[in-house]
């Protein structure tokens, strides 16, 4: 575990809203620790050091560790985070405790390589959407990867990338394909854009907006046929 993963906390015995204003105005963080089969301990962490942590994309998928004063550490993940309205301040955390010998569900993030060497990626008017950026696993703690990686490298026009494409790391299952009967899911695909749309995110930005826009008005004849189909049944 690097550094970047540990996390420096004090044992707080004050709670309510006024605690925690306090605790703000000293530049610290009101969290809480929950769960292994134990009760909710609270915590003060130091603003500035954590709020750098939590730019990383990592500090959301990893195993971290919680340490305090007393030289006591508990390994947990990030459950929930509180920011202020406008200002880039943390206002609360939540934190799970776990075990190394229990199955947790987290979500990963997914990094799409080798977009730009494929085929679909080289064409002329043509952008590969993602339409899927993190996905929820299930895995032991010690199996659990900071993030999945999708290559795209082969990826044609006209081609998909479902959710089973995923290669997996030992040990690690997908929670949305963990039951049998589960339906697969696209994750990227690839779409034509007109000329006026130009290229790059832009780009597919407005594709997407347009493919998602004549899946609006298929449902909405879809429903206009159904409603037909009641009215002659009445």
């Amino acid at each position: 575990m690097t550094d970047s993963n540990v996390i420096i906390a004090e044992i707080r015995e004050d709670v309510g809203k006024g605690a925690s204003r306090r605790l703000r105005h000293q530049g610290k963080i009101p969290a809480v620790i929950y769960g292994g089969h134990r009760a909710p301990a609270t915590l003060a962490i130091e603003h500035d050091p954590l709020r750098h942590a939590a730019e990383q994309e990592s500090f959301f998928s990893s195993i971290l560790e919680i340490r305090v004063a007393d030289g006591r550490s508990q390994k947990v993940v990030v459950r929930d985070v509180q920011h202020h309205p406008f200002k880039a301040e943390i206002m609360h955390l939540d934190f799970m405790r776990v075990s190394e010998k229990e199955v947790l569900r987290m979500y990963v993030p997914i990094h799409y390589t080798g977009e730009s060497v494929s085929p679909a990626g080289k064409s002329s008017g043509v952008v590969i959407q993602h339409l899927v950026t993190e996905v929820e696993i299930a895995a032991l703690p010690g199996n659990i990867p900071s993030f999945l990686e999708v290559d795209l490298s082969g990826m044609d026009i006209g081609d998909v990338v479902m959710l089973s494409d995923i290669k997996l790391p030992e040990g690690v299952q997908l929670a949305a394909l963990a039951t049998e009967g589960s339906e697969d899911l696209m994750i990227a695909n690839t779409s034509h854009v007109k000329q006026t749309q130009g290229t790059g995110a832009a780009a597919a930005a407005e594709a997407e907006a347009e493919a998602a826009e004549e899946e609006m008005e298929e449902i909405e004849d879809q429903d206009e046929d159904e409603e037909e189909e009641r009215e002659k049944e009445e």
